[in-house]
């Protein structure tokens, strides 16, 4: 607590350029994902197919996977810009301040008294700052859905999905966000210095709460969970589970195929009670063995205790974001150097924070991803001592040709943006050799290359 005092007073100097050096950062971030971007668009620009894959894609799969992974390049790079644009006009133009100012003006006009108040105007802030961002997203996100993953034949979304999801997820925003950020901001107010320790308690409460009410009351409005049909693939999967002690309570099939053909699978829950969800689509494209060795492969996770270690490594990590907090929480220099010269509000102090953090956060990004790349091959190593070796590479050969996923990658790129091995460094650390074709040449599944991970 001493270090962290003299640090909050090192940095509290009237003259500190915090707008400057906030600018600086995000320009900084820019520039490195475009020279990273750039680095991985040569490599998307290779005209032959790597050695590990020649037996399974052919050229002409290869150049549409490059076709793709080029085009999905040109967006970042757009949209990246359009985001530094978004961060540097709202430093320049003292947007912050603005919108705290018409959160103040709308509670004067329309709430009762004992409704107004710092959280309260908070709360009013909050949301009026996530609707701009939807807003100024937008245009992005329709492009990237109707016109980017419609022109590789990805999207199965329509416009009414698409805007009724839209909905679903602004509703949820008005009903989970005010009690949230109103419990975050109380115990900052009741707990003084010590509050990073209550908020990181708080955190950790909220967190085991959505894992149980998540599947519950939030999946639902966007997807189907049926329990899986009796059959071969059940009883083999329950069998999988009850020789690693994996507590399984239910197995349960989700429609993915409403909005992609994406394939995946994943177990959630908690520690003594989890489900395992399985998409419709990759119960469709194969077989039930390979279905059984994706599912080796997660059951890894939790058999090694991956996901044990990432919860962890989450604590630790909100234990040192608020712990950091408390520097900058009375920090007078930074609130004054974005026209907070009256007011110190609790919410505006933690946004600045969080662009003062991004270079570290980059850095842990980093490093997570590394963390999470050993894993993934630690995973699939646990697959092939079940001997799910053969069934578990023609799973993830199958995938890569139905989703056009990038089949070759910069080292740079990789180590910053990927959290799994690319697809030929995942069948060599199997050792695993094709004695046979594993798919039809054929046109690429529909499938959203984006979103959550294969595997």
């Amino acid at each position: 607590m001493d270090f962290l005092q003299r640090l909050a007073r090192a940095l509290d100097r009237p003259l500190f350029p915090w707008k400057r050096l906030i600018m600086g950062f995000s320009i900084g971030e820019y520039l490195l994902e475009t020279f990273l971007t750039l680095r991985q668009y040569r490599v998307l620009q290779k005209p032959v197919v790597p050695k590990v894959l020649e037996h399974e894609v052919s050229q002409e799969v290869f150049d549409k996977s490059q076709d793709y992974g080029r085009a999905k390049a040109r967006y970042s790079l757009v949209n990246n810009l359009w985001g530094l644009v978004q961060n540097l006009a709202f430093i320049q133009f003292d947007v912050l301040p603005k919108m705290w100012d018409f959160a103040g003006d709308i509670l004067l006009r329309f709430a009762p008294e004992g409704f107004r108040g710092e959280i309260s105007q908070s709360i009013v802030f909050v949301l009026a700052f996530v609707l701009v961002n939807q807003v100024l997203s937008l245009p992005s996100s329709i492009y990237h859905t109707f016109v980017l993953e419609e022109k590789y034949g990805f999207n199965k979304q329509t416009p009414k999905l698409f805007v009724t999801d839209l909905i679903k997820s602004n509703i949820l925003s008005v009903v989970l966000i005010p009690p949230i950020l109103a419990g975050f901001l109380t115990i900052i107010k009741k707990t003084g210095d010590q509050f990073f320790f209550y908020l990181w308690l708080f955190t950790s409460g909220l967190q085991a709460f959505m894992i149980t009410v998540y599947p519950i009351f939030i999946l639902p409005l966007f997807n189907k969970l049926s329990p899986l049909e009796e059959g071969e693939l059940k009883t083999g999967v329950e069998a999988l589970a009850a020789s690693l002690k994996f507590p399984l309570h239910e197995l349960y099939v989700i429609d993915g195929s409403k909005r992609s053909a994406h394939s995946n699978a994943y177990f959630f829950g908690l520690p003594w009670k989890k489900h395992i969800v399985i998409y419709d689509t990759l119960i469709e494209k194969s077989e039930k063995d390979e279905v059984i060795a994706v599912l080796a492969h997660e059951l890894g996770h939790w058999h090694e205790g991956h996901t044990t270690r990432l919860f962890g490594i989450t604590q630790v990590h909100f234990i040192y974001i608020f712990s950091l907090f408390s520097v900058f929480i009375n920090n007078a220099s930074l609130y004054s150097s974005f026209g907070f010269t009256l007011q110190r509000p609790i919410i505006i102090g933690f946004l600045l924070f969080s662009d003062v953090l991004s270079p570290t956060e980059s850095v842990i990004k980093l490093l997570m991803n590394i963390l999470s790349r050993r894993y993934e091959f630690e995973a699939d190593a646990f697959a092939n001592r079940l001997g799910h070796k053969a069934n578990l590479a023609r799973s993830l050969v199958k995938l890569q040709i139905q989703n056009l996923s990038t089949m070759d990658a910069d080292w740079m790129y990789a180590a910053y943006h990927y959290s799994h091995p690319i697809l030929s460094e995942r069948l060599k650390a199997l050792g695993w050799t094709p004695e046979e074709k594993v798919s039809k040449e054929e046109e690429p599944a529909t499938a959203k290359a984006t979103g959550r991970d294969e595997l």
